[in-house]
């Protein structure tokens, strides 16, 4: 299937009891990494079981063979599971990190949240011990003129500023808007040149392939500019997600891209099952 967003490629995802016969399943003491970055996830795919119990479910993916893990903001994503980890103070979600072996520098929040205050979400991200804060989408519209994608550069470099002088890198992920086009050039390739490389670094979707974006070729292409990515498998044949190292992609070569890119982390996000079966490949992986 064409994995454009992680909310389309994730509705099929497993069920709570799928995920926890995933995870129980998984506790494997796999601890090795690509490039020596920590085998890390995304939560989301996660959310019902951390709706229900975070600290036993950080517990369980760290005991699967995840040893860093990208949060969700529990404003942003309230309707998604995410909206309990507002109970607990910074220093509690960072002793429940910290007593599971994990650690958590980076989080995705709704653009809309920031627009509506910032400031709050760079305390809470400040409170957690964040260093990077990252929008899924800059949510313009569908078919955007160019003016559409220079107003959204502005306003996003106007956030990251913000998030600079707290110390906080802001970052931008790539799903629906970021893969339209204007007059023929991509729009991600357009807010590439119009956003600040200091103030904005970029998360790149490897399951865009799908779309033609390869992950290689931006690395390659736009030094620097990249601060992390979510990983997925991808079958040029079967054309579907697929398991890390059971797929066609050429890992070796995206890993190898990704120093020139300036990838800091990495976090694979898929259903749980593919999840699994991803870690052990990473594990071995050599670049």
């Amino acid at each position: 299937m064409s994995a454009i967003s992680r909310r389309e490629f994730l509705k099929s995802a497993a069920t709570y009891t799928a995920a926890a016969s995933f995870l129980s399943a998984g506790a494997l003491e796999l601890r090795a990494d690509p490039l020596g970055m920590p085998i890390g996830c995304q939560t989301w795919p996660v959310r019902e079981m951390l709706a229900k119990d975070f600290p036993a479910t950080i517990k369980q993916l760290a005991d699967a063979g995840f040893q860093t893990i990208e949060l969700c903001s529990p404003v942003g994503y309230a309707d998604f599971g995410f909206g309990g980890l507002a109970k607990y103070k910074g220093p509690e979600l960072r002793k429940i990190l910290g007593d599971a072996g994990v650690s958590c520098v980076s989080s995705h929040f709704g653009i809309e949240e920031l627009r509506k205050d910032q400031e709050r979400a760079i305390a809470w991200a400040k409170d957690v011990g964040l260093t990077q804060m990252v929008v899924p989408s800059l949510d313009g519209p569908k078919k955007p003129t160019l003016d559409d994608v220079k107003r959204a550069a502005d306003e996003y470099n106007k956030m990251g500023e913000q998030s600079a002088k707290a110390g906080i890198q802001q970052g931008l992920h790539n799903e629906d808007f970021e893969l339209t086009t204007v007059d023929g050039k991509r729009t991600y390739d357009l807010l590439l040149g119009l956003l600040d490389p200091k103030l904005v670094k970029f998360q790149f979707q490897v399951s865009t392939i799908s779309r033609g974006y390869d992950a290689a070729e931006y690395f390659t292409k736009y030094p620097g500019r990249f601060i992390s990515m979510h990983v997925q498998g991808w079958s040029a044949e079967a054309k579907k997600v697929m398991p890390v190292g059971q797929d066609s992609l050429d890992w070796k070569k995206i890993f190898t891209a990704a120093k020139t890119g300036g990838i800091k982390n990495y976090f694979v996000e898929m259903n749980l099952e593919m999840m699994r079966a991803s870690v052990p490949y990473l594990h071995n992986l050599q670049v």
